[in-house]
């Protein structure tokens, strides 16, 4: 699958529409995404945002591009210190501990490791610099020991967010500081307090406010000017508002080309946070479902859309996977004993290629054509995993019928060749997706299995005491009761297949009540 010919737009936070995607400098791209502050396990809403623009930068490196993606980590703040008192541990080692559970759920959800992973603690000299440099330019003032940033002095200052400096009332968030010049005035510096940790500065010891760190970090990295900055939807105000006038404070021409922000993972159509309570962490889910069904789950709707969390969305993600990695493995099973004999020879006979039939020919058109239309449509990853997508699982499962059957051997090769380019489309897409594991399709089916018997708190015995009783059942006519061991099976999440002889069992999406996760009980 090569890159699209088609114009890759994008919906600019900023401007409010979509744009042409244009790189400063052409063929390379610098992108900074905000990453989450290291105090507790990262949940569904932080998935969200990571996945999608772990698919944005694998687009990316598809069109070609070389992307410097930088993803930080917040681990000097305010929630941290707060939570390390309440556990009694030093907060760096806190934070450190969570950013490695937060690596860890990542892997698990297939993200690419971004170029850079920085920390606040390891570029507090960048950011006492930056700040220095805002200072130097009239836009903060520092008062004892505190630096605050004169937003005043910014005459663009709400051009993101659309918010303007008079609708920002003191004390609705936070108590009024009597020391700002305006009580919208933020702090870039905060003077040390007993027990906190701080670093030495020329205001005095401290730490960083939360929204220079990005700055100084996104700056260092990727210069002033860099292409893309993302985060979810509840950061362009105040995070990506402050960021913005405190970098062109800094440097007047500090210029992000294209803000980006993902829409809110939602639980019974509220918001999913922590301060809520109505959240579900990383671990929790996958403790319970493949990371694959999660990840499928988080890209089945547009990234800017709110997107409503629901054990059935999770279900038919799941079962949607399963039937994807079955195919995958029917065909690779199918096409085994041809790989080394038949295919070969077909391939190499005067030095060309086996042709492959018509209508395999229209389905790897028309699967490539949707994905790289709908990709091109700032990353429409919605129903990309129907249509052309499921045609395309279709005609290999009935491809593989008509293989078993006995047919002529050049009839035979062009079957083997069609099945052999699908098979191909079919996973480059899923990689670009992040969907393809490096795991075996059977290793991946086998783990899809173990989740599904954990949910339906059984195991494998159970499942095949079951079969065993249902075989005695049919043996002896009483269908009755054959029925009702399928029918209980099945609102368990397992269903029973009956090929010739044999009864296997694959997960499925569970008839009658759902299953829920232990805290939705």
């Amino acid at each position: 699958m090569a890159g699209s010919k088609e114009e890759f737009m994008v919906y600019n936070s900023m401007t409010r529409q979509k744009e042409i995607f244009k790189p400063k400098v052409p063929g390379k791209v610098g992108m900074y995404v905000c990453g989450v502050t290291a105090y507790a396990l990262s949940h569904l809403g932080h998935a969200r945002a990571a996945v999608n623009f772990d698919v944005l930068y694998r687009y990316l490196q598809h069109l070609g591009y070389e992307v410097t993606y930088v993803r930080n980590f917040t681990d000097v703040d305010d929630k941290i210190i707060n939570r390390a008192n309440e556990v009694g541990e030093d907060p760096l080692s806190l934070s450190n501990r969570f950013c490695q559970e937060y690596l860890k759920d990542m892997g698990d959800l297939q993200c690419l490791l971004p170029t850079h992973q920085p920390r606040v603690s390891d570029h507090m000299e960048h950011i006492k610099d930056l700040i220095t440099q805002i200072i130097n330019k009239d836009y903060a003032y520092a008062v004892d020991g505190d630096v605050f940033f004169a937003v005043e002095k910014f005459p663009n200052y709400g051009q993101l967010s659309g918010q303007r400096l008079e609708h920002n009332r003191a004390g609705e968030r936070v108590a009024v500081d009597s020391r700002k010049r305006n009580p919208a005035d933020f702090a870039l510096w905060k003077s040390a307090k007993p027990g906190e940790p701080s670093w030495d500065s020329p205001w005095g010891p401290g730490r960083p406010g939360w929204h220079i760190e990005c700055s100084a970090m996104s700056a260092h990295y990727l210069t002033f000017n860099f292409d893309i900055h993302g985060g979810g939807i509840d950061l362009i105000f105040p995070h990506h508002e402050n960021e913005i006038a405190q970098s062109c404070a800094a440097c007047q021409g500090s210029s992000v080309s294209y803000w980006m922000h993902n829409g809110h993972v939602t639980n019974n159509n509220e918001k999913m946070s922590k301060s809520l309570g109505n959240f579900f962490t990383i671990s929790e889910i996958t403790e319970r479902y493949h990371p694959l069904a999660l990840r499928h789950f988080l890209t089945s709707a547009h990234y800017r859309s709110p997107l409503n969390y629901t054990v059935s969305q999770l279900e038919g993600s799941s079962d949607a996977v399963y039937y994807i990695y079955q195919t995958l493995q029917d065909c690779e099973d199918a096409l085994s004993p041809f790989q080394e004999g038949s295919l070969k020879e077909g391939t190499e006979k005067n030095d060309r290629t086996v042709k492959i039939t018509p209508a395999a020919q229209e389905c790897i058109s028309k699967l490539h054509n949707e994905f790289e239309t709908k990709m091109c449509d700032d990353l429409n990853t919605a129903h990309i995993l129907t249509g052309a997508f499921q045609d395309a699982l279709k005609l290999i499962n009935s491809s593989l019928n008509v293989l078993k059957k006995k047919q002529q051997r050049q009839q035979q090769l062009l079957m083997i060749q069609s099945l052999v380019e699908i098979k191909k489309e079919v996973k480059e897409l899923l990689n670009i997706l992040g969907l393809l594991s490096s795991d075996t399709y059977s290793e991946v089916l086998q783990q899809f299995k173990v989740k599904a018997l954990k949910r339906a708190g059984l195991v494998e015995d159970d499942v095949l005491d079951q079969i065993k009783e249902r075989t005695l059942a049919r043996k002896n006519k009483d269908f009755a009761k054959s029925d009702q061991i399928r029918a209980y099976l099945t609102t368990k999440g397992i269903a029973l297949m009956d090929l010739g002889k044999e009864t296997i069992w694959r997960p499925c999406v569970p008839a009658g009540e759902q299953p829920s996760l232990p805290n939705e009980q």
